[in-house]
């Protein structure tokens, strides 16, 4: 087998993008596909029916993944998967996770009509709940099946409308009593694949079209909240003010300066909310919190970065005499990709004649979770103007034909290798 034979359909591929974009369309041009609603339900039956009309094995998890398995020449190896997510963030846009199942489905398409027989099965899958959700739980199907979200965890969720996650769960076709049997072994899985949009612009900027992710971004993020003095903003002279806003906004303002000192290592910063009380205009703020995020491919980035901004705020603190109380909130390892699955990948897309970029991803994905328990991979897609989680996010049919000519050619690259490396 010629392992860069094979392309996908561009056309018909076109033609299903735009198909399940009609699924949550807004009077805005953007979509509301977030979790368990009505019109993420809808677009999971246009899925699911799409994938049982190829007459492949289709199941809905106790999670409410859905997967769809084709056989290949050897049932009892691992099977090689495939996918991302369908659900969208509230007004956002076609390609975000949608793209990456999308693509999955074309392959599977593309097998059958080829009559490509693989030694691994293959499987499609189209992860619950990948994006921030009314529900709080994002990244639910991924870290289901990799037994990081439990029964207990899911129980007694309810979003701010009222809406039961058991309840929600179930519709969707899940199983909330028998929630953990969603979990796969590692023998199960050979290798995980997912097709994404950059959501940034390095791709873009540099005129690449494939960019092959190394790692995906660790995430520290904490509560800090400074402590200042209320008193009375007309009667009380600058320098006998201790002033919490003030304090916190020199805060705001170190770490954007630490970061910027990062920038080729893809290290980011964000203070994104905050809190300020009394918060009135007459009274000088006595108490500012506001939640840190620190973005980073290694932990030693995420670690220098907050040394050194943790360095500028102890001085801020005793120039201002404010007091300061700090909370961890989360501190999420980054996930390095299978350096099997990163030269297959490049291997491939040299084949093809296209040009590629390593590059780390900002943002989490359920390739996160997968890595915990095979060997994962990601391929992005350049997206026009860096925007995501919006109507106007794009890619365009050029780029995602390139992305999924070299998807589908890795796939099958990595179907013989694995069997190469175990023989």
């Amino acid at each position: 087998m010629n392992l860069t034979n094979y392309r996908i359909n561009t056309e018909r591929l076109h033609k299903t993008i735009k198909e399940l974009a009609t699924f949550g369309k807004n009077e805005k041009g953007g979509l509301d596909r977030t979790t368990f609603t009505k019109a993420e339900l809808a677009a999971r039956e246009w899925l699911k029916e799409s994938l049982i009309n190829m007459n492949l094995q289709v199941k809905v998890d106790e999670a409410a993944n859905i997967w769809a398995r084709r056989e290949g020449k050897a049932s009892q190896l691992p099977a090689i998967t495939f996918g991302s997510h369908i659900d969208t963030v509230p007004n956002g846009g076609q390609y975000d996770g949608a793209l990456g199942v999308l693509i999955a489905l074309e392959v599977m398409k593309v097998l059958e009509e080829n009559k490509i027989t693989t030694y691994h099965p293959f499987e499609l899958v189209s992860f619950s709940a990948e994006e921030p959700n009314p529900f709080g739980l994002s990244t639910f199907g991924s870290r289901a099946i990799t037994g990081r979200l439990k029964k207990k965890d899911i129980e007694q969720v309810i979003d701010s409308n009222g809406n039961v996650l058991t309840e929600a769960l179930t519709r969707a076709g899940g199983d909330p009593d028998a929630f953990e049997s969603a979990v796969r072994s590692p023998n199960e899985i050979g290798a995980y694949l997912e097709v994404h949009i950059e959501q940034g612009k390095r791709l873009l900027n540099k005129h690449i079209p494939v960019g092959v992710v190394t790692a995906i971004t660790g995430i520290y993020r904490e509560e800090v909240t400074v402590l200042g003095e209320a008193n009375h903003a007309g009667t009380t002279l600058m320098e006998d003010r201790k002033d919490s806003l003030t304090a916190a906004s020199e805060m705001v303002l170190a770490l954007e300066r630490v970061c910027s000192r990062y920038p080729e290592n893809e290290v980011v910063g964000t203070i994104g909310k905050m809190n300020v009380s009394p918060n009135s205009a007459n009274i000088i703020p006595a108490e500012v919190s506001f939640t840190l995020e620190i973005r980073g491919k290694t932990k030693e980035e995420i670690k220098e970065v907050l040394s050194l901004w943790e360095d500028e705020v102890n001085e801020i603190q005793l120039k201002r005499k404010i007091g300061l109380q700090r909370s961890v909130l989360l501190d999420q390892a980054p996930a390095p990709m299978s350096q099997l699955l990163i030269e297959q990948t490049e291997k491939v897309t040299k084949e093809l004649g296209y040009e590629s970029l390593l590059l780390g991803s900002m943002a989490g994905h359920d390739a996160t979770h997968m890595a915990s328990i095979t060997n994962s991979g990601m391929i992005f897609v350049p997206s026009v103007d860096g925007k995501s989680h919006c109507p106007e996010e794009f890619s365009t049919i050029e780029d995602i034909e390139k992305v999924a000519n070299v998807f589908l050619n890795t796939l099958l690259a990595i179907d013989q290798k694995l069997i190469t490396e175990n023989s």
